[in-house]
């Protein structure tokens, strides 16, 4: 994590970084490794948690209750938000649900005024974006380990994303986070769950496969490119 802190500049002395936590493996280990990073960093810096809980039937990766026991014994400064995502008006889904979570953050960064906004995801969920992406959007773009937004006031930041989903997995046993699984029910279904698991098969046939379409969005090679 340490190495894309520093490639991409994530953090800098004085930020305040809202860390959005859903419960489950990857946010809580962002949490941990922020926390324990944030004891020996020369940079100083403020860290808070949100998790946002909607009114759809999945809700979120763990019981509030547990949340709240692990933001307390880490020392945290948190805050949980509830929020309506059924619209009888609209049809609910993933750009839905996640578009008012995001909003909801962007809220609670600036009561907290925060700068930044810290997210779990990790190598593999950047190679699954790419790829996703490109065959079912016919566009070239992903998850940006660092991204800019409303003319610099927020930036989000992913400082997990040079880490596997793997190492995610055994540090979040290694810690006996909670280890249940998302209950959205449009992963079963989705085009996100396809492309996992392509790159799953892909990875087995072609060792390296992940890592290289991770590096691609580093290496445009646009003379061969109409753009």
């Amino acid at each position: 994590m340490g190495k894309a802190i520093g490639d991409y500049n994530l953090i800098a002395d004085k930020d305040r970084i809202l860390i959005a936590v859903s419960g489950g493996k990857d946010s809580l280990t962002l949490l941990k490794l922020l926390m324990e990073r944030k004891k020996w960093s020369p940079a100083h810096y403020e860290l808070y948690a949100a998790h946002i809980e909607t009114d759809f039937y999945c809700s979120s990766c763990v019981h509030k209750g547990t949340l709240e026991k692990i933001f307390k014994e880490i020392g945290i400064e948190y805050v949980f938000r509830k929020i309506t995502v059924l619209d009888k008006e609209k049809k609910t889904n993933c750009f839905w649900c996640s578009w008012n979570r995001r909003k909801t953050l962007f809220e609670i960064a600036r009561d907290f005024g925060c700068n930044k906004v810290a997210l779990g995801h990790h190598k593999d969920d950047i190679a699954e974006t790419t790829l996703l992406n490109l065959l079912f959007k016919g566009e070239f773009s992903t998850m940006n380990p660092r991204q800019e937004l409303f003319g610099g006031k927020i930036v989000i930041i992913r400082p997990l994303c040079y880490v596997e989903e793997e190492e995610v997995r055994k540090f979040a046993k290694e810690n006996n986070f909670p280890s249940k699984l998302c209950k959205c029910p449009f992963f079963q279904e989705s085009s996100r769950k396809y492309i996992k698991g392509l790159i799953k098969k892909m990875e087995k046939s072609y060792p390296g496969t992940k890592t290289n379409i991770f590096k691609s969005i580093r290496r445009i090679k646009r003379e061969y490119l109409n753009l």
